[in-house]
């Protein structure tokens, strides 16, 4: 969890500029800043000291990676089935990312895969754990964005 620490408009420009371009020189994000760029060094350093930043990644698309088939799938696990679960997905290349959630399911999960049949197949490796239900993907409209400071509306392009 995140230790709190005040994001002041100055550090919301910062982390917008690196939502924008993770690979941005420190001359850019100080720029964006409004800061010096030993400022902006200091600043990123306490962002990520405070989990702020929790690090900077690459944005792939699994299609053109040799993924074409994405799913979203909900399980419910019962305890205590629930760590022997995660750590399956956790070894399972295909997960994506997983959400402990409320509600109908314990957990939603990403899953890519290079067919249907390669689906299938991880879904039955699963499905010792709980009945699954699961979404295929067609397209994303609006794919994972970045953050913007509480209550700011995304901007339009």
């Amino acid at each position: 969890m995140a230790d709190t620490l005040a994001l002041d408009d100055r550090a919301w420009r910062l982390l917008q500029a690196l939502q924008a371009d993770g690979r941005a020189p420190l001359k850019t994000l100080a720029a964006a800043a409004g800061l010096s760029i030993p400022a902006t060094v200091e600043r990123l350093r306490r962002l990520e000291a405070a989990g702020v930043v929790r690090g900077v990644h690459a944005a792939l698309d699994p299609a053109a990676a040799g993924y074409p088939v994405q799913a979203i799938v909900g399980i419910t696990v019962h305890q205590p089935g629930k760590q022997p679960f995660l750590q399956r997905l956790e070894a399972a290349p295909e997960v994506i990312e997983c959400h402990h959630v409320a509600g109908a399911d314990s957990y939603l999960i990403t899953v890519v895969a290079r067919s249907l049949a390669d689906l299938e197949t991880f879904l039955a490796s699963i499905n010792a754990w709980g009945e699954t239900r699961t979404s295929i993907v067609f397209s994303t409209p609006i794919p994972r964005r970045g953050l913007v400071p509480p209550g700011e509306r995304q901007r339009l392009p």
